[in-house]
């Protein structure tokens, strides 16, 4: 069995996209939880960002620990929203190169697939530029692995159909996924400048160095992400005030219209009849 689809649910997509131009240098991950339904399809309805131990621009891992954590959470929510959820997939950003999984994607993903035949992969393609119209491109694409022919070892990439549910609201668990993302670049900024630390004495260049690099990495996260993401906050919450004030204002117009209808068959109903007299 492997999936025939994955449905990913539009605040989803936001967050992967933007954990996805989070840093052009490396790449990031996290997983994907939703539930299976009848036809195989998966609908993915939250995530979980990964913190990466090791950062490399052309791979990434997810440690069993990090599985469990994501397989905990999963468990919380179904209990939370009263529905199935499970760990039904991961995904990761592939900066400055082709969508397409490499030999090592479509690896990791035959392992996991050998835990569960539907679990799927989805790469984000970002800091691409368009060499005709010199825009940026963002790809997308959801795979799974099969066994290439006559190779019981080898494996290929299947296209897996992707669709994305649009949303008008934003699950609130995804919202703190969101709101959890600098915290997390600035929890491995901080961990990579620890590991630099000398034991002992150490070159007093070499610290000033390191000191400044993790000064910068941490002026660029706060002003290509914390900064955008506080003005985009604010805007969806002025947009959410500008809303509950429309909403609240017809609720007080249909409420004058209830009462002024209430009124009308109430002097109706208590209307006396009148008397006619018949002439010959």
């Amino acid at each position: 069995m492997t999936a025939a689809g994955c449905v990913l649910a539009s605040d989803v997509f936001s967050v992967c996209l933007t954990h996805a131009f989070s840093t052009e240098g490396e790449e990031v991950m996290g997983l994907l939880i939703g539930q299976l339904d009848e036809k195989s399809v998966a609908h993915v309805s939250a995530l979980v960002i990964l913190q990466r131990s090791d950062k490399r621009p052309d791979r990434c891992e997810i440690s069993p620990e990090q599985l469990t954590d994501a397989a905990m959470f999963a468990d919380s929510l179904e209990h939370k929203l009263k529905r199935p959820m499970r760990v039904i997939g991961w995904y990761h950003s592939h900066p400055h190169i082709t969508v397409w999984p490499s030999h090592v994607d479509v690896r990791t993903q035959a392992d996991y697939q050998m835990m569960d035949p539907c679990f799927v992969g989805v790469i984000f393609s970002v800091f691409n530029i368009d060499k005709q119209t010199q825009e940026s491109q963002i790809t997308v694409t959801c795979f799974q692995s099969v066994t290439k022919y006559n190779s019981a070892n080898e494996y290929e990439r299947r296209e897996v159909p992707l669709y994305i549910d649009k949303k008008l609201t934003f699950e609130v668990h995804n919202l703190q996924s969101l709101v959890s993302l600098p915290k997390v670049l600035l929890t491995e900024e901080s961990i990579a400048y620890r590991a630099s630390l000398p034991s002992g004495d150490g070159n007093l260049v070499t610290q000033l160095h390191n000191a400044s690099v993790y000064s910068a990495s941490v002026c660029h996260v706060l002003d290509t992400l914390v900064t955008p993401l506080m003005k985009s906050l604010n805007n969806r919450l002025e947009k959410n005030k500008e809303t509950k004030r429309r909403l609240e204002q017809e609720k007080r117009n249909l409420q004058s219209e209830i009462e002024a209808a209430n009124m009308s068959n109430y002097s109706a109903l208590n209307r006396k009849p009148q008397n006619f007299s018949l002439l010959d």
